[in-house]
């Protein structure tokens, strides 16, 4: 029986430990080496759905779990990708207060908004205290969340997404295009109308003159 206890104890402090080694990483996150530094990268909120004000996230820790707390604005970068599309170049700004204390120690975001489902890629670049960091990760199930559209948690009403409201003011913006070449043509050919009316006026009147200086000449 003492030994089925300890086999017992042991499972379970083995449990725990995976469990807490496991919570240390934040849900939804990637991480990634540079030098003794490691890099928790993920998104800021998740699940990450369209037109949501949302944020590149990376936690970093030294080789003893030290959260780096000191880093500079421009110490780090992201481009964010997907398709063929690409950002600029983001700064990271810290989610803690150093002075007061409060806050996940070690975190910093990159604010952005994604306008379109898909698989989205981030591309750090800069240096943790001198050590070179250019780490690329896409969304996976094994990494981060793809970001999705919101049709699915929409309730009563579907709301157009950014890019079919884009298309219909594209459409109108070319009917009321048309409609004004056609405005304009309509001008024109009334104005050419015009003209050549008034031009017939005073080639009659001119025929007229013409006719009547013909009848006052006497005959020989």
């Amino acid at each position: 029986m003492s030994d089925l206890r300890v086999r017992g104890a042991i499972s379970l402090l083995l449990a725990v430990s995976l469990g807490l080694l496991l919570a240390s990483v934040a849900v939804g996150h990637v991480v990634k080496e540079a030098g003794p530094y490691s890099l928790e990268i993920g998104w800021e909120h998740e699940p990450t759905y369209v037109g949501e004000a949302n944020g590149v996230q990376v936690i970093i820790h030294d080789a003893d779990d030290n959260p780096i707390t000191d880093l500079a604005t421009d110490d780090l970068k992201v481009v964010v990708s997907t398709g063929d599309q690409q950002s600029g170049e983001l700064t990271f700004e810290p989610a803690f207060d150093l002075e007061e204390g409060e806050g996940p120690m070690g975190q910093y975001n990159a604010p952005i908004m994604p306008t379109a489902p898909g698989d989205y890629t981030f591309h750090l670049t800069g240096a943790i205290h001198g050590e070179p960091v250019d780490i690329t990760v896409t969304s996976s199930d094994e990494t981060f969340d793809t970001v999705r559209g919101t049709a699915e948690i929409q309730f009563p009403v579907k709301v157009p997404t950014l890019n079919e409201v884009a298309t219909r003011l594209d459409r109108l913006d070319s009917r009321l295009a048309s409609a004004d070449d056609a405005q304009a043509a309509a001008n024109r050919a009334l104005l050419v109308g015009a003209g050549l009316g008034l031009l017939g006026v005073i080639i009659g009147a001119a025929a007229l003159m013409v006719a009547r200086r013909a009848a006052r000449t006497p005959r020989v």
